[in-house]
């Protein structure tokens, strides 16, 4: 991503600049450049274009150079950025691959409420509340109507009232998204509603484990 809208006036304040440059530089970069991958993945009508995500850089440098050298992919100065890693819990790491395992064994199936649920959380993560309404909505019904019937019911009850109870609202905020823009409530009821969807889905998968 080359940033053309503020020229750094000479090498000081550009030596300046890179010494305080950092994940918050990289993750506005990564939001413009999902941004073009959104409008060209209509305008090719190709459903597979997606966002990139800090996870998925295999390296990550930010630096300055003239013109002709950022034109070649070269830099007068740059510096990798290493992501900080979190310590966490062994069970907490091992978890997402023992239902891997699982997942591929053909053991456990994924319910169309969680993959509902991962295009809804997308789309919020973008700054696309109306499409993020559209599909809390449905993954409200697919994971009222899943959970259920699944063999965890009976450890779920609780949560499985909290959402009949957001139903509602969502249906609200989703049919208000048909018209234009959300307001501030609805667009905090959609983030709610999934933030308890994805609560009850996660229960779901620890008490089947």
């Amino acid at each position: 991503m080359i940033d053309v809208a503020q020229p750094l006036g000479d090498e000081g304040q550009a030596v300046a600049w890179l010494a305080g440059a950092g994940e918050d530089h990289l993750a506005a970069d990564l939001g413009v450049l999902n941004r073009a991958l959104h409008a060209f993945r209509h305008a090719a009508s190709d459903p597979y274009q997606h966002p990139v995500s800090r996870s998925q850089l295999l390296v990550a440098r930010i630096g300055y150079g003239r013109g002709e050298e950022v034109a070649d992919g070269l830099w007068t100065e740059a510096r990798e950025l290493i992501a900080s890693e979190r310590r966490q819990r062994r069970a907490r790491v091992l978890a997402p691959q023992a239902r891997l395992a699982s997942l591929l064994a053909g053991r456990e199936q994924v319910l169309a409420g969680e993959e509902l649920a991962l295009r809804a959380r997308l789309d919020l993560d973008h700054g696309r509340s109306r499409e993020a309404a559209l599909q809390v909505v449905v993954a409200l019904d697919a994971t009222l109507a899943e959970l259920a019937t699944d063999p965890t019911a009976a450890t779920l009850e609780s949560r499985l009232q909290e959402l009949q109870e957001l139903r509602d609202p969502v249906d609200h905020a989703a049919q208000a998204a048909l018209g234009g823009p959300l307001d501030a409530e609805d667009q905090e009821t959609v983030e709610f509603a999934l933030g308890r969807i994805e609560a009850a889905l996660r229960a779901r998968t620890v008490a089947g484990a």
